[in-house]
């Protein structure tokens, strides 16, 4: 029996050996690994807003006065609106700031821009005291009258902003000259008749009727040419006769003479600048009227037209900052601000106009109103045709004034 359990047990030992081969192999088990470390993050770093571009302003507004308040408001709002920009603002008595801007800014320091008439454009461009910024405004003054733009520039360069327009015009009271006279011979008759008018005799708001007599003081090319025809001669004829009729019967003979017997309803008009206007409208009210200069025979007068702007600093290292500042007082919001409380003309042709005083002096100006000249030539006529008490007083004949005068500015 023994011997036939042999080959069995055999068998089994074999299927042990063959069933242990192929038995799996064991695995081992897997290794804890340490979860991957998260990126270090540095916590965000405290940057310091940057520091506004600093703007100096110059500006010559009385204290107190209804202009200096205006533009204080239009700057608070600035200063709301453009918090990259902190405006330093410095009031320059209007007698100091010409030659205190000339004088700085010839030493190399002064303002970043100020604003004031176009007096003394020309005369500054020339000297290099003004940042040409024809390029740097270039696309960004729509929306201003091409009056205002012709005012601010030289040779077709652009040498400042506009702001607002000033020229001479007549000013009446509505409740004792219901119609304001619309030429030279209804004005004349009017004073020859014994109604008081406050005219003013100068050369400078008298310019305006030389060319209502067909006269011109230069031809295109800046020469005299005053005592050419019979123009400047007709109308210093006419003032003249305007001039003895105020004299005959002690009328006051400049602007501000005649502010007091305008106001108090003894003159029934007075011609003077657009400047005066405030003074004009708290006394008078409603009754306050504007119209343009009388007409002569030749056609409209026209007075020249001042513009106030701003001008920039060719020094400045903040140009600019500074002709954002100026487009900013120059926008819709801050001009409507100017001319509703400080009855500033504005330069813009998209402002609502609501004061009928204001659009009189924008039709005024329009109607024939001409761009200071820039050129130094016209020191020939300040030098030569302000003189004019020689006719008023001293009985020169109007002719031989105009002779005289020519010859001297053409020597």
């Amino acid at each position: 029996m023994t011997k036939k359990l042999l080959p069995v047990i055999s068998l089994m030992m074999v299927l042990v050996l063959i069933l242990t081969a192929c038995a799996a192999k064991p695995t081992a088990a897997p290794v804890a690994t340490e979860a991957p470390a998260a990126a270090a993050t540095e916590a965000p770093v405290a940057t310091e807003a940057a520091a506004p571009v600093e703007v100096t302003f110059w500006h010559a507004y009385g204290t107190g006065s209804a202009e200096e308040l205006a533009l204080a408001k239009n700057l608070e709002q600035a200063a709301i609106d453009m918090p990259d920009i902190k405006i330093n603002v410095l009031q320059v008595p209007f007698n100091d700031i010409f030659n205190k801007y000339t004088t700085d800014v010839a030493a190399g320091g002064g303002p970043d821009m100020f604003i004031a008439p176009n007096d003394n454009l020309g005369d500054e461009a020339r000297a290099g005291l003004l940042a040409d910024i024809t390029d740097l405004a270039a696309g960004q003054l729509d929306g201003v009258s091409q009056l205002g733009i012709d005012g601010m520039s030289l040779d077709g360069k652009l040498y400042g902003i506009p702001e607002t327009l000033k020229a001479v015009t007549l000013w009446y009271n509505k409740e004792l000259l219901p119609t304001p006279p619309a030429t030279t011979d209804e004005l004349l008759k009017l004073m020859q008749d014994g109604t008081e008018v406050a005219f003013t005799y100068g050369c400078y708001h008298d310019y305006g009727f030389f060319s209502a007599f067909g006269g011109e003081i230069f031809d295109s090319n800046w020469k005299v040419i005053a005592d050419q025809g019979t123009g400047v001669v007709d109308a210093m004829t006419w003032l003249n006769q305007l001039y003895q009729i105020s004299k005959a019967n002690s009328w006051t003979k400049n602007d501000s003479d005649g502010l007091a017997p305008f106001t108090e309803g003894k003159a029934v008009a007075i011609v003077n600048g657009n400047w005066a206007m405030g003074d004009y409208k708290t006394a008078l009210g409603d009754k306050l009227g504007v119209a343009p200069l009388p007409a002569g025979p030749a056609g409209p007068a026209k007075p020249m037209l001042g513009v106030d702007g701003f001008y920039f600093n060719p020094n400045s290292a903040n140009k600019e900052a500074a002709l954002k500042v100026a487009l900013y007082l120059t926008n819709v919001k801050s001009q409507t601000v100017m001319m509703t409380d400080a009855g500033h003309v504005p330069v813009r042709t998209d402002i609502t106009i609501t004061d009928p005083l204001i659009q009189g002096l924008v039709d005024a100006f329009n109607t024939g109103a001409t761009i200071r000249p820039q050129v130094p030539q016209l020191g020939l006529y300040w030098s030569n045709f302000c003189g004019t008490d020689q006719v008023y007083e001293q009985g020169i004949a109007p002719d031989a004034w105009v002779k005289a005068g020519a010859e001297a500015a053409n020597k």
